[in-house]
Protein backbone atom coordinates (compact mmCIF):
# COMPACT_ATOMS: atom_id res chain seq x y z
CA UNK A 1 0.00 0.00 0.00
CA UNK A 2 1.38 3.29 -1.16
CA UNK A 3 0.79 5.95 1.43
CA UNK A 4 0.92 9.85 0.86
CA UNK A 5 0.41 13.22 2.72
CA UNK A 6 1.07 16.59 3.89
CA UNK A 7 3.19 17.56 6.76
CA UNK A 8 3.73 21.31 8.47
CA UNK A 9 6.40 21.72 10.42
CA UNK A 10 6.35 24.37 12.75
CA UNK A 11 8.29 25.84 15.94
CA UNK A 12 9.49 28.92 17.06
CA UNK A 13 12.00 30.96 15.39
CA UNK A 14 15.84 29.75 14.98
CA UNK A 15 15.08 25.77 15.80
CA UNK A 16 16.14 24.14 12.75
CA UNK A 17 13.20 23.50 10.94
CA UNK A 18 14.88 24.72 7.83
CA UNK A 19 17.60 22.15 8.41
CA UNK A 20 15.60 19.44 9.41
CA UNK A 21 13.67 19.56 6.00
CA UNK A 22 16.81 20.21 3.84
CA UNK A 23 18.07 17.06 5.30
CA UNK A 24 15.31 14.84 5.01
CA UNK A 25 14.90 15.67 1.67
CA UNK A 26 18.93 15.60 0.94
CA UNK A 27 18.77 19.37 -0.98
CA UNK A 28 19.17 22.57 0.18
CA UNK A 29 15.82 24.23 -0.48
CA UNK A 30 14.98 26.29 2.69
CA UNK A 31 18.11 28.68 3.54
CA UNK A 32 19.96 28.56 6.70
CA UNK A 33 21.06 31.03 9.14
CA UNK A 34 22.04 31.13 12.60
CA UNK A 35 19.80 34.68 12.34
CA UNK A 36 16.06 34.19 13.33
CA UNK A 37 12.77 34.53 11.36
CA UNK A 38 15.46 33.55 8.28
CA UNK A 39 12.44 31.74 6.82
CA UNK A 40 9.46 34.19 5.70
CA UNK A 41 7.02 32.13 3.14
CA UNK A 42 5.75 28.44 3.69
CA UNK A 43 8.29 26.42 1.38
CA UNK A 44 7.33 23.21 0.21
CA UNK A 45 9.35 20.06 -0.63
CA UNK A 46 8.97 16.58 -1.08
CA UNK A 47 10.44 13.45 0.47
CA UNK A 48 9.84 10.01 -1.58
CA UNK A 49 10.33 6.46 -1.39
CA UNK A 50 9.33 3.09 -2.61
CA UNK A 51 6.24 3.23 -0.31
CA UNK A 52 5.58 6.91 0.29
CA UNK A 53 5.30 10.07 -0.80
CA UNK A 54 5.85 12.99 2.12
CA UNK A 55 5.35 16.49 0.96
CA UNK A 56 6.62 19.00 3.62
CA UNK A 57 5.68 22.70 4.66
CA UNK A 58 8.55 24.43 6.32
CA UNK A 59 6.83 27.35 7.74
CA UNK A 60 7.94 30.64 9.52
CA UNK A 61 9.13 30.60 13.08
CA UNK A 62 5.96 31.43 15.37
CA UNK A 63 6.69 35.05 16.80
CA UNK A 64 5.57 38.48 17.79
CA UNK A 65 4.92 40.00 14.78
CA UNK A 66 7.04 43.84 14.91
CA UNK A 67 5.66 44.62 11.10
CA UNK A 68 3.63 44.25 8.19
CA UNK A 69 5.88 41.16 6.96
CA UNK A 70 6.13 39.63 10.45
CA UNK A 71 1.98 39.21 10.56
CA UNK A 72 2.36 37.51 6.84
CA UNK A 73 4.75 35.16 8.13
CA UNK A 74 3.25 34.24 11.48
CA UNK A 75 -0.08 34.05 9.17
CA UNK A 76 1.66 31.62 6.94
CA UNK A 77 2.51 29.45 9.87
CA UNK A 78 -0.86 29.06 11.31
CA UNK A 79 -2.70 28.67 7.63
CA UNK A 80 -0.07 25.38 7.54
CA UNK A 81 -1.56 23.71 10.28
CA UNK A 82 -4.91 23.54 8.57
CA UNK A 83 -5.62 20.60 5.84
CA UNK A 84 -2.30 18.56 6.52
CA UNK A 85 -1.82 14.99 7.95
CA UNK A 86 0.70 15.66 10.57
CA UNK A 87 2.22 18.20 11.97
CA UNK A 88 5.90 18.33 13.05
CA UNK A 89 6.52 20.44 16.31
CA UNK A 90 9.92 21.37 16.60
CA UNK A 91 11.58 22.44 19.96
CA UNK A 92 15.63 22.43 20.89
CA UNK A 93 17.42 22.01 23.67
CA UNK A 94 16.39 24.01 26.15
CA UNK A 95 15.82 22.61 29.33
CA UNK A 96 12.61 23.98 29.90
CA UNK A 97 9.47 24.54 28.33
CA UNK A 98 9.92 28.32 27.43
CA UNK A 99 6.97 31.05 26.95
CA UNK A 100 7.10 30.96 22.88
CA UNK A 101 6.63 26.79 22.70
CA UNK A 102 4.16 27.26 25.80
CA UNK A 103 2.01 29.40 23.35
CA UNK A 104 2.44 27.18 20.37
CA UNK A 105 1.60 24.10 22.32
CA UNK A 106 -1.62 25.66 23.64
CA UNK A 107 -2.53 26.64 19.87
CA UNK A 108 -2.13 23.15 19.29
CA UNK A 109 -4.69 21.81 21.76
CA UNK A 110 -7.55 22.67 19.64
CA UNK A 111 -5.90 20.74 16.62
CA UNK A 112 -7.55 16.93 15.74
CA UNK A 113 -3.96 16.37 13.63
CA UNK A 114 -1.80 13.51 14.95
CA UNK A 115 0.86 15.69 16.51
CA UNK A 116 4.80 14.57 17.04
CA UNK A 117 7.06 16.77 19.01
CA UNK A 118 10.68 16.75 17.37
CA UNK A 119 13.51 17.28 20.15
CA UNK A 120 16.26 19.07 17.84
CA UNK A 121 19.73 19.54 18.49
CA UNK A 122 20.04 16.80 21.03
CA UNK A 123 23.88 16.62 20.27
CA UNK A 124 24.17 19.89 22.40
CA UNK A 125 23.05 17.72 25.82
CA UNK A 126 25.38 16.72 28.04
CA UNK A 127 23.90 13.86 29.35
CA UNK A 128 21.03 11.23 28.47
CA UNK A 129 19.18 12.92 31.39
CA UNK A 130 18.86 15.93 30.25
CA UNK A 131 16.77 14.57 27.77
CA UNK A 132 15.10 11.81 29.45
CA UNK A 133 13.99 15.13 31.52
CA UNK A 134 12.75 17.21 28.53
CA UNK A 135 10.82 14.46 26.96
CA UNK A 136 9.14 13.76 30.52
CA UNK A 137 8.15 17.77 30.47
CA UNK A 138 6.91 17.80 26.97
CA UNK A 139 4.93 13.77 27.52
CA UNK A 140 2.65 15.45 30.59
CA UNK A 141 1.11 18.12 28.29
CA UNK A 142 -0.18 14.94 26.68
CA UNK A 143 -1.31 16.48 22.91
CA UNK A 144 2.10 14.57 21.30
CA UNK A 145 1.04 10.95 19.38
CA UNK A 146 4.86 10.59 19.29
CA UNK A 147 7.59 12.36 20.45
CA UNK A 148 11.25 11.95 18.46
CA UNK A 149 14.51 13.62 19.73
CA UNK A 150 17.12 13.76 16.82
CA UNK A 151 20.13 15.92 15.45
CA UNK A 152 18.91 17.72 11.90
CA UNK A 153 22.50 19.43 11.46
CA UNK A 154 24.21 15.90 12.04
CA UNK A 155 21.49 13.77 10.40
CA UNK A 156 20.58 11.65 13.52
CA UNK A 157 17.69 9.69 14.27
CA UNK A 158 16.01 11.12 10.73
CA UNK A 159 15.00 7.48 9.57
CA UNK A 160 13.04 7.13 13.05
CA UNK A 161 10.94 10.16 12.31
CA UNK A 162 10.12 9.00 8.28
CA UNK A 163 8.81 6.15 10.28
CA UNK A 164 7.11 7.81 12.83
CA UNK A 165 5.23 9.71 10.11
CA UNK A 166 4.08 7.41 7.83
CA UNK A 167 2.28 5.73 10.68
CA UNK A 168 -0.34 8.64 10.22
CA UNK A 169 -0.44 8.76 6.75
CA UNK A 170 -3.47 7.19 4.34
CA UNK A 171 -3.09 5.47 1.50
CA UNK A 172 -3.00 7.86 -1.47
CA UNK A 173 -1.40 8.87 -4.44
CA UNK A 174 1.69 10.51 -5.86
CA UNK A 175 1.46 13.85 -5.47
CA UNK A 176 5.08 15.02 -7.34
CA UNK A 177 7.13 13.34 -9.50
CA UNK A 178 9.94 11.05 -7.58
CA UNK A 179 12.76 13.14 -8.69
CA UNK A 180 10.75 16.44 -8.08
CA UNK A 181 11.79 17.72 -4.29
CA UNK A 182 10.36 21.56 -4.18
CA UNK A 183 7.47 23.34 -5.69
CA UNK A 184 9.67 26.71 -5.09
CA UNK A 185 10.51 28.51 -8.57
CA UNK A 186 14.06 28.39 -9.81
CA UNK A 187 13.91 32.64 -9.45
CA UNK A 188 12.82 32.54 -5.63
CA UNK A 189 15.37 29.47 -5.15
CA UNK A 190 18.23 32.00 -6.53
CA UNK A 191 16.65 35.05 -4.72
CA UNK A 192 16.76 32.91 -1.37
CA UNK A 193 20.14 31.77 -2.14
CA UNK A 194 21.39 35.43 -2.40
CA UNK A 195 19.72 36.85 0.72
CA UNK A 196 21.04 33.92 2.79
CA UNK A 197 24.69 35.08 2.45
CA UNK A 198 23.66 38.34 3.51
CA UNK A 199 22.21 36.78 6.48
CA UNK A 200 25.64 34.66 7.04
CA UNK A 201 28.04 37.61 5.59
CA UNK A 202 26.53 41.20 7.64
CA UNK A 203 25.73 41.93 11.40
CA UNK A 204 22.59 41.18 13.33
CA UNK A 205 21.30 44.54 12.92
CA UNK A 206 20.50 44.53 9.21
CA UNK A 207 19.41 40.66 8.18
CA UNK A 208 15.79 41.19 9.11
CA UNK A 209 15.07 44.31 6.77
CA UNK A 210 16.84 42.38 3.71
CA UNK A 211 14.83 41.63 0.64
CA UNK A 212 16.23 40.07 -2.64
CA UNK A 213 14.53 40.89 -6.49
CA UNK A 214 15.80 38.88 -9.11
CA UNK A 215 15.65 40.78 -11.84
CA UNK A 216 16.92 38.53 -14.74
CA UNK A 217 17.81 35.02 -15.81
CA UNK A 218 19.06 33.91 -19.20
CA UNK A 219 21.47 31.39 -20.51
CA UNK A 220 23.82 31.57 -22.77
CA UNK A 221 23.53 29.50 -26.22
CA UNK A 222 26.86 29.58 -27.13
CA UNK A 223 28.19 29.07 -23.87
CA UNK A 224 27.83 26.87 -20.65
CA UNK A 225 26.86 30.37 -18.43
CA UNK A 226 23.55 32.19 -17.02
CA UNK A 227 23.41 35.77 -16.49
CA UNK A 228 21.81 36.49 -13.56
CA UNK A 229 20.95 40.13 -12.30
CA UNK A 230 19.28 40.48 -8.62
CA UNK A 231 18.68 43.32 -6.67
CA UNK A 232 19.26 43.75 -2.99
CA UNK A 233 17.11 45.85 -1.01
CA UNK A 234 17.35 47.53 2.83
CA UNK A 235 15.55 49.86 4.48
CA UNK A 236 18.31 52.32 5.65
CA UNK A 237 21.47 53.74 3.54
CA UNK A 238 24.05 52.61 6.58
CA UNK A 239 22.70 49.09 5.93
CA UNK A 240 23.77 49.58 2.36
CA UNK A 241 27.23 50.63 3.51
CA UNK A 242 27.08 47.22 5.30
CA UNK A 243 26.67 45.36 3.06
CA UNK A 244 28.73 46.78 0.33
CA UNK A 245 31.29 46.89 3.14
CA UNK A 246 34.90 48.50 2.63
CA UNK A 247 35.91 49.14 -1.16
CA UNK A 248 33.16 46.75 -2.12
CA UNK A 249 34.64 43.45 -0.08
CA UNK A 250 30.91 42.78 1.53
CA UNK A 251 29.25 42.26 -1.47
CA UNK A 252 32.10 40.47 -3.24
CA UNK A 253 32.20 38.06 -0.91
CA UNK A 254 27.98 37.60 -0.76
CA UNK A 255 28.39 37.46 -4.28
CA UNK A 256 31.05 34.82 -4.69
CA UNK A 257 29.22 32.27 -2.56
CA UNK A 258 26.15 32.67 -3.59
CA UNK A 259 27.45 32.06 -7.24
CA UNK A 260 29.22 29.20 -6.28
CA UNK A 261 25.53 27.41 -4.84
CA UNK A 262 23.92 28.90 -7.84
CA UNK A 263 26.42 26.63 -9.99
CA UNK A 264 25.53 23.64 -8.07
CA UNK A 265 21.70 24.27 -8.13
CA UNK A 266 22.11 25.29 -12.01
CA UNK A 267 24.76 22.75 -12.96
CA UNK A 268 26.27 25.42 -14.81
CA UNK A 269 28.46 28.69 -15.04
CA UNK A 270 26.62 31.63 -13.26
CA UNK A 271 27.82 34.98 -14.19
CA UNK A 272 26.21 37.42 -11.33
CA UNK A 273 25.64 40.51 -11.00
CA UNK A 274 24.34 42.40 -7.73
CA UNK A 275 23.24 45.82 -6.79
CA UNK A 276 22.13 47.50 -3.46
CA UNK A 277 19.09 50.07 -3.37
CA UNK A 278 17.66 51.41 -0.01
CA UNK A 279 13.68 51.14 0.15
CA UNK A 280 13.05 52.92 3.74
CA UNK A 281 10.27 50.75 5.89
CA UNK A 282 9.31 48.17 3.56
CA UNK A 283 8.42 45.81 5.86
CA UNK A 284 5.39 47.99 6.51
CA UNK A 285 4.49 48.53 3.24
CA UNK A 286 2.31 46.07 1.65
CA UNK A 287 2.97 46.47 -1.88
CA UNK A 288 6.61 45.64 -1.35
CA UNK A 289 6.14 42.91 0.53
CA UNK A 290 3.53 41.62 -2.04
CA UNK A 291 6.35 42.21 -5.32
CA UNK A 292 9.13 40.69 -3.06
CA UNK A 293 7.30 37.46 -2.75
CA UNK A 294 5.70 37.18 0.88
CA UNK A 295 2.12 37.38 -0.42
CA UNK A 296 -0.49 36.15 2.20
CA UNK A 297 -2.63 33.20 1.24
Amino acid sequence: MFKSGFVSIVGRANVGKSTLMNNIVGEKIAIMSDKPQTTRNTIQAVYTDEESQVVFLDTPGIHKPKNKLGEVMVKAASDALKNVDVILFVVDDSKSIGPGDRKIIEDLRESKTPIILIINKIDKLDQKEELFDLIEKYNKEGIFKEIVPLSALKGKNIDSLIKAIKVYLEEGPKYFPDDMITDQPERVLISELIREKVLHYISDEVPHGVAVEVERIKGRKDKDLVDISAIIYCERDSHKGIIIGKNGRKLKGIGKSAREDMEFLLGSKVNLQLWVKVKENWRNLQNYINNFGYNEK
